[in-house]
């Protein structure tokens, strides 16, 4: 299928997308951090920028080796099980979901400084309502956006930063004296490091975002928007709680942690600063929510065309749009808020609970990639013991976050247990219709016209799903190897045709192949292979040509991990998966 979506994102594009997500962590991750590690929350949140270096290389070497929109979704379908994937699909959605209910009641949090009497809750479904709108239009037109609102928050802060430093170079450091002479925690600095690192991790979450529409970046872009985001987070989170810790005393912090920048600039620069800081996150925080629209659309796309959501979710409207996908989208994070009734604690969590649990799963992906996937090309390789050590950090600080919400734990587990029915259910909807299909014909006699209708409704869509046909391009693979693909299509995928396609040179043999295929054939009954020859050369206009002509959508046709001196990289194959 043509890709619709013609403008490519830029770096500038493609950071301010992503990066609003990120960078808007400045606005209060600096209040939850003091929060619990008071003076040493600066510590915390370097320990965090350390965590977030080696991701740095995590994302890259995964997304380089597999540049597919989905993220952690898409790494651990080339390398584990569609079950699998799915689950850090699901935990990826609830983190969008999060971020952008919790990004836009803080926005409206910043707004009511300048709106006094505001009503959070209704200006926020304003807001969620607003970025629907503007996602429905289009990603040229949203990056436009996320482009200003990325210039102005950068503005922001420095100047922030820079009124901070020139007013403690005017006071003097009596307040920080004051501050950093405070008693610690009775159950020790390590301890207290730990909590503030915990509530810290919140301050990068938007980092995976990046990964989930990679498609629609030019070439090289994705790793510096990694770049990018590190930089951004690893100078003004530890700076701003610097800064904090040095112009306002640890007791006054709680009083204004719903908008406390707006209190520094206030403090530090006057009314003008404090006003700018305010509406400057009102735009950056709204940034996020855009972040969250756009990167759950390709999350989500990805899912519909593996057959995991239904197809419904892939209708477009002219510009391209899956407004379905978009709609849905803002329904779940409309019930979210009136769940959790803009309560910023519980929804910080979840958006805590959910991205690092996505984040633990990359890590993974890394690992299995490295290890099912060792022939496949990639720019930049992850060393296994700072893959560990990062899955480390993300599950510590998992731990951390259940100790300090409990709450907002079981919040997070009351959506995560519905949304893994959904899937569950989908993913066997095949043998759920057979077994609906047999309790109707028990129930036949006594409802026999109900029966007969439903019947054959049923036998359709069945015949529906398993009509689909799949492809496999072989080299002349052992009966071994196509022994493996043909339990890896029947463990995954629902169908009872594979075509077994070999792509052959002059002269080339494949008596042993065609008997290795007739054996397979009948131990596999419910399988039909069907063996083609082809003369040419394996590439993207075969594929193109191929699927074309047998109306097989690309992303289901399978190869094996292609060697270093394949001719193509993964992404020019339209979408190919990798299975062996």
């Amino acid at each position: 299928m043509k890709d619709k979506i013609v403008h490519k994102l830029n770096e500038l594009q493609a950071t301010a997308i992503c990066g609003n997500d990120i960078s808007s962590s400045c606005l209060y991750v600096s209040a939850l951090t003091i929060g619990y590690a008071g003076q040493y929350a600066w510590i915390s949140l370097l320990i965090v920028a350390f965590v977030l270096f080696l991701f740095r290389k995590i994302y890259g070497e995964v997304v380089g080796a597999l540049p597919l929109n989905g993220g952690a979704y898409n790494v651990l379908l080339n390398t584990s099980t569609k079950r699998i994937a799915s689950i850090a699909a699901i935990l990826t959605v609830l983190s969008y979901m999060a971020t952008a209910v919790l990004s836009a009641t803080e926005a409206m949090h910043y707004l009511e400084n300048i709106i006094p009497g505001l009503d959070i809750r209704i200006a926020t479904i304003v807001v969620l309502g607003a970025f629907t709108l503007l996602s429905i239009i289009g990603i040229g037109e949203s990056a436009a956006v996320a482009v200003f609102i990325f210039i102005v928050h950068l503005i922001s802060l420095f100047l922030l930063v820079i009124a901070s430093v020139y007013f403690v170079s005017v006071n003097g450091f009596d307040i920080f004296r004051l501050n950093w002479s405070l008693p610690i925690n009775p159950r020790g600095m390590i301890y207290v490091l730990f909590l503030g690192f915990s509530a810290a991790m919140l301050g990068i979450s938007g980092f995976e975002s990046s990964a989930n529409f990679v498609e629609e970046q030019k070439n090289g872009v994705f790793p510096k928007t990694l770049r990018n985001m590190w930089a951004i987070v690893s100078f003004f989170n530890p700076v701003i709680a610097i800064l904090l810790i040095a112009i306002i005393p640890v007791v006054q912090l709680d009083a204004h942690k719903e908008s406390l920048l707006s209190f520094l600039g206030a403090t530090t620069g006057g009314a003008w600063l404090s006003w700018l800081i305010s509406i400057d996150a009102v735009l950056v925080l709204c940034g996020a929510v855009l972040t969250s629209f756009v990167g759950v659309s390709g999350l989500l796309k990805r899912m519909t065309l593996d057959r995991v959501l239904p197809n419904y979710f892939l209708k477009e409207n002219k510009r391209g749009s899956n407004y379905r996908i978009i709609i849905s989208f803002l329904l779940l994070c409309v019930s979210v808020l009136l769940v959790t009734k803009g309560h910023l604690e519980s929804l910080a969590g979840v958006y805590t609970f959910s991205f690092l649990a996505v984040m633990c799963l990359f890590g993974i992906g890394n690992i299995l990639l490295k290890i099912k996937r060792k022939r496949l090309p990639r720019p930049e390789r992850a060393p296994i013991p700072s893959v560990i050590v990062a899955i480390l950090f993300v599950a510590l600080a998992f731990f951390g976050n259940i100790i300090l919400n409990r709450d907002a734990f079981i919040t997070f587990i009351k959506y995560l247990i519905p949304a893994l029915l959904f899937i569950i259910i989908m993913l066997n909807r095949s043998f759920i219709i057979q077994l609906a299909l047999n309790s109707i014909g028990y129930f036949y006699k006594p409802v026999r016209k109900f029966a007969i209708v439903s019947n054959r409704y049923l036998q359709k869509m069945h015949r529906k799903i398993h009509s689909q046909e799949f492809v496999f391009f072989t080299k002349g693979d052992n009966v071994a190897i196509l022994n493996k693909v043909m339990q890896y299509v029947q463990d995954n995928e629902t169908t009872k045709k594979l075509k077994i396609v070999n792509v052959k040179s002059p002269g080339d043999n494949n008596e042993a192949l065609k008997i290795d295929l007739e054996v397979l054939d009948r131990a596999y009954p419910e399988i039909h292979i069907e063996f083609i020859e082809i003369d040419g050369t394996f590439g993207p206009e075969l594929i193109d040509k191929l699927s074309n002509k047998w109306a097989i959508p690309k992303n289901f046709m399978f190869i094996g991990s292609p060697g270093d001196k394949f001719s193509y990289k993964v992404s020019e194959l339209g979408g190919v998966r990798l299975i062996m």
